[in-house]
């Protein structure tokens, strides 16, 4: 029996090609955690580099984690892992309340050691939701991570920069568009492995049409050391602190309902849907990677939706091959020029092939809702308000600016509320007293009409 194109095992050349070109596309999600929090604290341009190759190398492990797996730990699923973003806010809100600077990478460190080891624990038991997530609830969480990726492909279009002059200039769009154009070129005439590896092909044809332009940087390489090693606790020892790992354990729950929600999307999209046991398996990794992380620098990991659009798009499935990006992640983490060769791309480009994978993850979502029986009257207002909730943070940024800082955490994350909506949403209409509305067929969302046949039709033409 032939094995399923999630273990499948590549040749060599194009396992190590689309296993950086999963590097490529979250590269930059890794790095701009660090890079914020780092900045905050006021560290060097060394010990900034140092804490970016901690997390690279983390990151790594992580993804070890979950695509190879150990016992029942990680999803073996085509999932690359890196440094959440939810975590940012509550980070930079240590920093700003630590009087001692030089304390508060240990705090960070001490929150997030304590929220992953409880969230490794709470892993099976938060699994046990699988079954309130049909297809109504998951292609609309699918979706909305998708909508929410673009503005940041948006944002990198734009410039590495909000505060510089030539951010959103016509260079940095021009070479976003490039890019686009690129790819879409090469998906369109080319076929088999360079059709698989457009995305990588777009970076790299970018980059180079960006040197005339004076937006490729070559300093990080000329600068970066060839061997570093993420030392353990090198910025102090762990410290623990209530308000820190209360913090953080909120950004934990939000954390594991996101590696949820791509969990499902994955499953749906390498035909291998995640059940109860998958996720539970999938969520241990991530927060056993979490727990680990801080020992060598690094900060909270999740699953990397952003790679969901590349696996969508190339139909390469293979957990193997992430495996590889992994691979480097380390290596790069290891090798600090090694990973100044990815920070070359210039953000312009990066955002131009961002457009494609994250599109493709709202796409996939689309696509899952087709099964979702939308002339339901419950199931078109689930998708409906969902939709819209999800849609608040990225629409209107500062709808939630009078709430309190933790509650933001949650409620800023447009996949998260979209999620809790839809799961609310689907409870109310499908689960509880919802049998008998479960045959309605509408023609309006907001009309729970009777069934539509043809003799109706019939009778209603003049």
């Amino acid at each position: 029996m032939a094995d399923h194109p999630v273990d499948e095992k590549l040749p060599p050349l194009k396992m190590a090609t689309t296993g950086l070109q999963h590097v490529a596309a979250m590269y930059a999600g890794v790095v701009a955690p660090p890079l914020i929090v780092g900045a905050a604290i006021g560290l060097s341009a060394t010990e900034l580099t140092f804490l970016t190759g901690a997390c690279l190398f983390t990151a790594g492990l992580a993804t070890f984690l979950q695509t190879l797996g150990i016992w029942k730990i990680g999803a073996r699923l085509p999932f690359v892992n890196g440094v959440t973003f939810a975590g940012v806010a509550p980070m930079t809100a240590v920093v700003a309340s630590t009087d001692d600077k030089s304390d508060a990478l240990p705090i960070i460190f001490g929150a997030v050691i304590v929220a992953g080891l409880l969230g490794f624990l709470a892993a099976p038991f938060f699994s046990k939701a699988i079954r309130f997530f049909p297809p109504v609830v998951t292609g609309t969480v699918i979706t909305l991570i998708g909508i929410s990726l673009l503005p940041v492909a948006f944002g990198w279009a734009q410039g590495p920069a909000p505060a510089a002059d030539d951010y959103g200039s016509a260079t940095n769009l021009g070479l976003a568009a490039i890019t686009l154009v690129i790819v879409l070129v090469l998906r369109r005439f080319t076929r088999g492995f360079v059709k698989q590896i457009a995305v990588l092909l777009g970076l790299v044809a970018g980059t180079l049409i960006a040197i005339p332009f004076g937006v490729t940087d070559f300093g990080p390489v000329a600068d970066a050391d060839i061997v570093g090693f993420p030392t353990p606790f090198h910025f102090g020892a762990p410290q623990f602190q209530i308000a820190a790992i209360l913090s953080m354990c909120v950004v934990m729950v939000v954390s594991m309902t996101e590696s949820t929600a791509d969990m499902l999307a994955l499953g749906e999209i390498v035909e291998r849907p995640a059940d109860e046991k998958t996720i539970a398996a999938g969520l241990r990794a991530d927060t056993l990677g979490s727990a680990l992380s801080p020992f060598f620098n690094g900060f909270m990991c999740s699953a990397f939706a952003q790679n969901i659009g590349l696996v969508a798009m190339t139909k390469i499935r293979s957990r193997y091959v992430v495996a590889v990006g992994g691979g480097f992640l380390v290596l790069m983490g290891l090798c600090p020029m090694a990973a100044s060769l990815i920070a070359v791309v210039p953000r312009p480009v990066l955002g131009g092939a961002g457009v494609v994978l994250f599109g493709s993850v709202a796409a996939s979502g689309i696509q899952t809702l087709v099964r979702a029986s939308l002339d339901k009257d419950n199931n078109v207002l689930i998708v409906a308000v969902s939709l819209a909730v999800g849609i608040i943070p990225i629409a209107a940024p500062e709808f939630y600016h009078a709430f309190p800082e933790n509650a933001r955490i949650i409620l800023d994350s447009g996949i998260s509320t979209g999620c809790v909506a839809a799961v609310l949403l689907n409870l109310i209409f499908n689960h509880i007293g919802g049998r008998e509305r479960e045959a309605e067929d509408v023609t309006h969302p907001m009309e729970a009409g009777d069934e539509i046949t043809e003799a109706s039709r019939a009778a209603a033409m003049p």
